[in-house]
């Protein structure tokens, strides 16, 4: 319990039976019985009360976490990618074929020349 063995034990009862005197040693057994009953149901009321106000504790954490959270702003989620979608992309922002380059390259040569209007 305290790390009190036998013989620590039976010096303590030596000790008290001196001390005290063996009429009233049993009074004294019992009254430090009672004393120590009685701490360890305070000890478990404390602990129960602890216990309560956690529990209380929680509904009330959670609300103020749901009053503090934006109202309004629930984020958006992305469309699922298919085959589709990624086709677009791939289109989208794929560098012109040299086909195409060259195509561009003469309309701005040609755009050029004839942007002007003096030189017609």
């Amino acid at each position: 319990m305290f790390g009190i063995g036998l013989p620590e034990l039976i010096i303590i009862i030596i000790v008290a039976l001196l001390v005290v005197g063996p009429s009233k040693l049993p009074d004294l057994a019992k009254s430090l019985g009672k004393a120590l009953g009685e701490f360890r149901r305070m000890a478990d009321e404390v602990k129960e009360t602890i216990e309560e106000e956690m529990v209380k504790e929680k509904p009330k954490d959670e609300a103020k976490k749901e009053a503090e959270a934006p109202k309004g702003t629930e984020t958006a989620t992305a469309p699922p990618v298919t085959e589709e979608t990624k086709a677009e992309a791939e289109t989208a922002y794929a560098a012109p074929e040299p086909e195409q380059k060259q195509e561009q390259e003469k309309q701005v040569t040609q755009g050029a020349s004839t942007d002007d209007p003096k030189r017609t």
